[in-house]
């Protein structure tokens, strides 16, 4: 008889942020419909869902529900914020949240699974890519909160071992949209490139007010004043609209013209359950992934005890769009594959570097390195008060 296990799907689908959360929604249901198709999984998969709207006091409230309902497992969450808001209580329950985007690191616990990327998957080679190849005077813009904070902070510290700098540090309330003050301060800071580390509506009207301005001006953005994020995908590129979404670089484990059978089949697939969408994205991709990881480890657990799989997940793989994920069974993150993309006029983006295998995780960058080449010298240890 197979099984059948209720699994939580918690992501904002509405709210400011709300065309990530739609984006990773897809690719969690994807998911489902194909553990539930296979009988090589063994078992059934019941998507308990909820969408706390992009409200952060809704976020911990919705996971009491689904555990009080009898959910073990969620596969959940957006921002840093909200992430922080519901580990208490996944440790309260000692249930698990599995966590499929990329962050700013620095954080274990027990009860979560990171199957997005940690920051030596995406910052360090984004810093390596912009101080080689554009310069090295950086100018921060971002959202308030500690995604932006810590992510500002790893690229000071990095920048600091490149001889570079950061000119400017700017941030605006999620949600917030009136960018003049900030655009004008860079301007002024005159740098060689600008790091966006803003979510959802801040960001795409970031993006095209800064084009609008540096047109209004002569100034060729692209080339003058290039923007670079760790958090920029496909979806987001078309909120930003057809006239500024051209030129950005985006550092990511997963875009959607990786040009292999695995991706080619999981676009397909993707494009024919949500005609409606482009292609998928990389919080797509790893909420999918997260997915399939977490069936893998409830079938060969044989229940859904937060233990048990939790064992199972360590040293799990999965052949998946991106190329192969491991789970570390040392810090329970993934193993995965670096890359940066500059973005195109159609919505996609050209890969322009690419790591070619996975790198193991190093959520508290104590032994990481350049993934292009190593720095001179790096920290042993970070702590974060």
């Amino acid at each position: 008889m197979v099984k059948k296990y209720s699994i939580g799907i918690l992501f904002s689908v509405t709210g400011s942020y709300g065309t990530v959360g739609k984006s990773m929604l897809n690719g969690a249901k994807l998911a489902c419909d194909q553990v539930n198709a296979d009988k090589g999984f063994g078992i059934q998969l019941r998507p308990v869902e909820h969408n706390p709207g992009g409200d952060l006091s809704a976020y911990a409230p919705a996971v009491e529900t689904m555990i009080a309902g009898g959910v073990n497992h969620i596969v959940g969450c957006y921002t840093s914020s909200s992430r922080k808001e519901v580990i208490p209580v996944f440790e309260k329950h000692d249930a698990l949240l599995w966590y499929p985007t990329h962050y700013e690191g620095f954080e274990s616990s027990a009860n979560v699974i990171y199957t997005g990327a940690a920051p030596n998957h995406h910052m360090l080679p984004l810093v390596d890519y912009f101080t080689r190849n554009i310069g090295n005077r950086v100018f921060c813009v971002g959202s308030n909160y500690i995604w932006a904070w810590e992510s500002n902070r790893v690229l000071r510290e990095e920048l600091a071992l490149r001889q570079g700098s950061v000119v400017g540090e700017r941030y605006l309330p999620v949600g917030e949209t009136d960018v003049d003050c900030i655009i004008q301060s860079i301007f002024e800071t005159n740098p060689d490139i600008v790091f966006n580390s803003l979510i959802g509506e801040s960001a795409y009207a970031f993006f095209r007010a800064f084009r609008a301005a540096c047109t209004a001006r002569g100034i060729d953005q692209v080339k003058r004043y290039p923007v670079a994020s760790c958090n920029l995908s496909e979806p987001e590129l078309s909120s930003i609209g057809p006239q500024a979404i051209d030129g950005h670089l985006s550092s990511s484990v997963y875009f959607a013209s990786i040009d292999t059978p695995a991706n080619h089949d999981f676009v397909k697939k993707y494009q024919a359950a949500f005609p409606q969408e482009i292609v998928p994205s990389a919080e797509a991709e790893a909420a999918y992934s997260a997915v399939i990881l977490l069936a893998k480890s409830l079938y060969q657990a044989g229940n859904d005890d937060m233990r048990a799989v939790k064992t199972c997940a360590a040293n799990q793989r999965l052949s998946a769009p991106q190329g192969e994920v491991v789970i570390d069974p040392s810090t329970f993150h993934a193993h995965l594959t670096p890359r940066i993309g500059r973005s195109r006029g159609d919505g996609q983006f050209d890969i322009v570097f690419d790591a070619g295998s996975p790198v193991a995780p190093d959520p508290y960058l104590i032994n990481s390195t350049s993934t292009l080449e190593a720095p001179s010298r790096r920290p042993a240890l970070r702590i974060v008060s």
